[in-house]
């Protein structure tokens, strides 16, 4: 099994509409079903209580930063010494991986705040994956092998937004259509960061998939 003990998740309902995030980690494992600590609102710091049956996607970073993505659905609560939600998963095979190397990139404009040296630009993102993202240079003095540190503002489909802030390395300077572009790969994200990166490209996918 990918899960361990510990490891850190974050919870939505599926991409309804609802949209609310939430935080939890594994606190104990069994062959077809996992127990996580009561999952806290990420926005509220509030307590959640998902009904029996609740359909939840789950995704996680695992310790050697590959990032896993997997439906699920509540099954109880248990009380061992500590109050648990009781999580079916599906299986290893039911994981969807996106190794480093692999991230799924998804072309998508986006307001993104790139601070070099203390001066900050403010320019739109081509597109965006789990290990880094292509920005429109405009008038920004960028170069290769620079290091960055980049806000990215990530609009959700229920209007929520989630900003993320990432050390980076400019790792290419090119031309596309007469513009400059600058092709960032991300130094430093931390777990909870990079989930909801992914998180995004998933529902930039999914959305193009149903129009």
């Amino acid at each position: 099994m990918k899960l361990k003990i510990g490891t850190s998740v974050t919870i939505d309902k599926d991409f309804t509409s609802e949209g609310e995030k939430y935080k939890s980690r594994i606190v104990d494992i069994e062959h077809d079903c996992i127990m996580i600590d009561y999952p806290t609102n990420m926005e509220t710091g509030r307590t959640a209580f998902f009904l029996d049956g609740t359909q939840l996607l789950v995704s996680f970073v695992d310790d050697m930063k590959m990032a896993y993505v997997f439906r699920t659905e509540v099954l109880g609560r248990l009380n061992r010494g500590i109050p648990m939600l009781q999580l079916m998963y599906p299986g290893d095979s039911e994981l969807i991986k996106i190794q480093r190397r692999e991230f799924v990139r998804v072309d998508t404009p986006l307001d993104v705040a790139v601070n070099k040296d203390g001066k900050v630009f403010q320019l739109v993102a081509e597109d965006i994956s789990a290990g880094g993202m292509a920005v429109n240079l405009a008038q920004a003095a960028l170069e290769q092998d620079d290091i960055v540190e980049v806000t990215i503002v990530l609009p959700f489909k229920n209007n929520s937004i989630t900003y993320v802030r990432v050390n980076a390395r400019v790792i290419r300077i090119w031309e596309k259509d007469g513009r400059g572009i600058a092709s960032l790969q991300f130094d430093q994200i931390d777990p909870e960061s990079r989930q909801q990166v992914i998180r995004l490209c998933f529902e930039r996918q999914l959305k193009k998939r149903n129009e």
